[in-house]
């Protein structure tokens, strides 16, 4: 039996998920730092903030780490990254919008043109494929809440803009930017 440790296989699974989990918290910690700069540093009073600690909080992030992201970003001590989008048409004429968070643009640009070339696309111009889409936010319950004509009363008093009911569940369709106050004002 040599070669056959038990603590060898768990030290190098244990190192390959603690690398896929750092990757993962470098990333959210990032866009809890930009959200921070973009808005206040309070998640109760910024959206896009209470997002992203919510997808933190998904994953298991410390709080520490959270709030050490946040207060870099009130401290000003952060680098900048800042929010980009490119449009562009992949193989066989599909739309595609990309966001992206780069602190350098000219980087982040070349390597999208050259994924959109590789593939067989074209990057197109601001404006070329997000006329085709609108930004709406949506929220899913099941057919277990209620019935379709009690999510829609619920959905008008909460500010929504429409309902979609069927046997799987309610999909609640809102403005992007009051995604927060709707889902709160459900949650009840």
């Amino acid at each position: 039996m040599a070669g056959h440790s038990q603590f060898k296989n768990i030290m190098h699974r244990k190192g390959r998920q603690d690398a896929v989990r750092s990757k993962m918290f470098s990333k959210l910690a990032r866009e809890i730092t930009v959200a921070a700069k973009s808005g206040t540093p309070d998640p109760s009073m910024n959206p896009r903030l209470r997002l992203a600690v919510q997808n933190a909080k998904a994953v298991s992030m410390p709080k520490d780490n959270i709030q050490r992201a946040i207060n870099k970003a009130s401290m000003g001590d952060a680098e900048t990254y800042e929010a980009v989008r490119y449009e562009g048409y992949g193989p066989g004429g599909v739309a595609l919008i990309v966001e992206a968070l780069t602190d350098n643009r000219n980087r982040s640009a070349s390597n999208v043109r050259a994924a959109f070339t590789k593939a067989g696309g074209a990057m197109g111009e601001t404006g070329s494929v997000s006329f085709m889409w609108d930004r709406v936010g949506e929220i899913f319950y099941p057919a277990s809440v209620g019935s379709a004509e009690k999510v829609m009363d619920e959905e008008i008093e909460a500010g929504g803009d429409d309902v979609q009911s069927d046997e799987e569940g309610h999909t609640i369709y809102c403005a992007f930017e009051n995604l927060g106050e709707v889902s709160k004002a459900l949650e009840g």
